[in-house]
């Protein structure tokens, strides 16, 4: 009793070796069609990386910095005319059981220059402020070169400037001179960036004494730093007007710096979502490249279609050669995209001085994103494939 043949099955080694068969004649194309997958894949990884990074520098920061630093300033007064806080406003702020610490800057009536040489007018954006000598601390800043203001230093012609500040003025190190209110006052500190007090970057700050006695400061103070107790934020800051103004509590103004980073973060998440979707159009893009690449070998390799065929090779067989072949090379595109989006994220947080960061969910995503466009894209021109009548493909061969 005869037996009817049945055909062979390939095997994932088969299927592969098939596959990359395919690929190897055909170089030039082949790198030409992965390159528009990996670019896709490595644009949206780089994406994802440097967002991540960037908010894992942001959360370090708030976790050195804290969440406790709240900031008074005047508000509207009366006739639309800014508001004044009262001279005595900080010591009274200071009295607030939950406080732990408090500084103030008030703003001089004076410009900065790098000599009496420059014209009045290039100032450089560069704000004078008088400051207190709890400043730096309840700010939790830190100086780049140099030293904050001591109990002589604060009563001298002494600045402080801050990083962009001194920037601007062209000041490399402490111990140069600065036109500063028509008096020459002695650098004595450069502060590093400081991200609660972003303000102070580009300002010149002069102890609170000397800036009554050189600079006709009139000792109200513009805007004070207050350090509260982490449980205790919500209800210090609930005080914090009628405190530092109790004649006019409604013309101050409270905030807390921090919340400024964390929508300035949910800024950065709709940029990044932005920035992913034109990742997408790249990597659909690179889909269609693909596609077009199998399609054109089908019609190239039509005789090699009739042959197996003829030898044998059922319509399954050549819809899972030329299936594999466009998954192995949009596989090869998702591979070199991968690696290039997280060297990309990783040069970009070294030189930023950030964590890096790349999500375990971002690769894998990639790799599914690339073997679905790899499957999506090799379909039609597989099932095409396994159609051509073998007498049909050898003749058009």
């Amino acid at each position: 009793m005869s037996r009817a043949l049945r055909p062979g099955r390939l095997g994932p080694a088969d299927l592969a070796r098939l596959g990359s068969t395919g690929l190897r004649t055909r170089p030039l194309r082949v790198v030409l069609s992965a390159l528009g997958v990996a670019i896709g894949i490595a644009a949206m990884l780089a994406v994802v990386g440097i967002s991540t990074s960037s908010r894992a520098e942001l959360d370090r920061t708030l976790d050195r910095l804290g969440t406790n630093l709240l900031t008074v300033g005047p508000g509207e007064g009366r006739a639309g005319a800014e508001a004044v806080l009262p001279e005595e406003s900080v010591g009274m702020v200071e009295r607030i059981g939950p406080v732990d610490s408090v500084g103030a800057t008030g703003h001089v009536d004076a410009y900065v220059y790098r000599s009496d040489l420059v014209p009045a007018g290039q100032t450089g954006s560069i704000e004078v402020l008088a400051a207190q000598s709890e400043l730096l601390r309840t700010v939790g800043g830190t100086l780049r070169e140099g030293s904050w203001f001591s109990t002589a230093t604060g009563s001298y012609p002494a600045v402080v400037l801050g990083d962009a500040a001194a920037r601007r003025l062209d000041v490399p190190r402490v111990g140069v001179r600065v036109w500063l209110g028509g008096e020459w006052f002695a650098v004595v500190g450069i502060l590093a960036p400081v991200p609660l007090a972003e303000e102070l970057d580009s300002a010149a700050l002069v102890g609170w004494r000397a800036a009554g006695t050189y600079l006709r400061f009139d000792g109200h103070p513009t805007r004070i730093y207050v350090r509260a107790a982490e449980e205790q934020v919500a209800a210090v800051r609930a005080v914090l007007g009628p405190t530092a103004n109790p004649q006019a509590p409604g013309e101050v103004v409270v905030s807390r710096p921090s919340d400024a980073l964390a929508a300035r973060q949910a800024t950065d998440s709709a940029m990044q979502g932005m920035l992913l979707g034109l990742g997408a159009v790249a990597l659909l893009v690179g889909g269609v490249g693909i596609a077009n690449t199998m399609v054109i070998s089908v019609l190239e390799r039509r005789a090699e279609v009739g042959l197996r065929r003829a030898l044998g090779a059922t319509r399954g067989h050549v819809r899972a050669q030329f299936l594999a072949e466009s998954l192995l090379l949009s596989a090869l595109g998702g591979a070199g995209g991968l690696l290039l989006g997280i060297g990309v994220t990783g040069g970009y947080a070294y030189v930023q001085g950030w964590p890096i960061v790349v999500p375990a969910w971002a690769t894998g995503g990639g790799l599914a994103a690339t073997l679905l466009i790899g499957a999506v894209a090799g379909l039609y021109p597989a099932v095409r494939a396994s159609r051509l009548a073998p007498t049909e493909a050898l003749a058009a061969g």
